[in-house]
């Protein structure tokens, strides 16, 4: 099983608005709504491609009742907590010249509610998935991704973590399975920009050092690099193609990864798989189905 938890998860309002100006008043071309949040996306995924998943988080008042129905509505399975007060926040994505995003905060989580994610957390068993993904909270602690590692360490659990900044680098010493940084947080974690994929592979190289096992880092056009944990190193560039939105590919890449990686143990074709489903979401408005992931990923395996 692959359970992912999302802390904050979001109704995402996808919005495109092509000549959108400051100041001004601008109609939209096309309005979607999304249940929305990393962990949510990579579960989405999952599901499409036949994997056992399981959502986790929380959720709270009318907003979060809809991220929930939409869910329900994709077959995703979810165990949710619903928080007593307040609502989960709505994400604004704005696809004009240029895609801008506005992020709510979302509600806070009250001890008794932590308590029941616990509950949950407790059921996983050895040789289960649990990935970790997106930002926490103010309510929480900054160490919560921590404290988790840490706990469920001894049940022998894969860690999958989706994050950036301090978040990550404190999550590496509890040795996680997976990391998948972008190439811009990668980056940001040495104080350096890195433009080609050899770059990527030796500063990845210097998270192994710091305690991570598998490194996935995405590189947008550019594709992407995987450092293995026997220090196997590959690299696949990115297929080419109409990119209508972004947001939800590094989350597909992650699930598709994880999927392939369930099925094989293989990580060169947890690799392909992974670029198939970033890719697939990326040309997609919405999270890619197993079909658009299919045929990318059997234009790898031909070449």
């Amino acid at each position: 099983m692959i359970y992912t938890l999302t802390l904050n998860p979001a109704l995402d309002y996808r919005v495109t608005v092509p000549d959108y100006q400051t100041g001004q008043v601008n109609r939209s071309r096309k309005e979607n709504i999304f249940a929305g949040g990393k962990g949510i996306n990579v579960s989405t995924v999952l599901h499409h491609l036949g994997i056992e998943t399981t959502a986790l988080g929380f959720l709270a008042g009318f907003t979060g009742a809809a991220v929930s129905l939409l869910m329900k509505q994709s077959g995703v399975p979810q165990d949710f907590i619903m928080l007593p007060e307040g609502n989960t926040r709505i994400n604004v994505k704005l696809i004009a010249q240029e895609e801008t995003e506005i992020n709510g905060r979302g509600a806070a989580i009250d001890e008794d509610s932590m308590n029941q994610l616990w509950q949950k957390l407790d059921n996983m068993q050895e040789g289960d998935t649990l990935v970790l993904a997106g930002s926490i909270p103010d309510s929480l602690p900054d160490s919560i991704y921590c404290d988790i590692m840490q706990k469920y360490q001894e049940k022998n659990i894969r860690f999958a973590v989706d994050a950036s900044g301090d978040l990550l680098k404190k999550a590496l010493a509890y040795h996680p399975f997976l990391i998948k940084p972008n190439h811009h947080e990668l980056g940001e974690l040495f104080g350096v920009k890195l433009h080609r994929p050899s770059e990527a592979v030796r500063y990845a190289q210097k998270l192994q050092e710091w305690g991570a096992k598998n490194i996935l880092v995405s590189m947008a056009e550019k594709g992407a690099v995987l450092v293995c944990e026997d220090g196997e190193v590959y690299q696949q560039a990115a297929f080419r193609g109409n990119v209508i939105s972004s947001t939800g590919a590094g989350d597909s890449m992650l699930a598709g990864f994880l999927a392939a990686y369930e099925k094989s143990k293989n990580p060169l074709q947890a690799l392909y798989l992974g670029i198939s489903a970033g890719s697939a979401s990326a040309f997609s408005e919405n999270l890619a189905t197993k079909e658009q992931i299919a045929e990318l990923f059997k234009k790898l395996i031909k070449n």
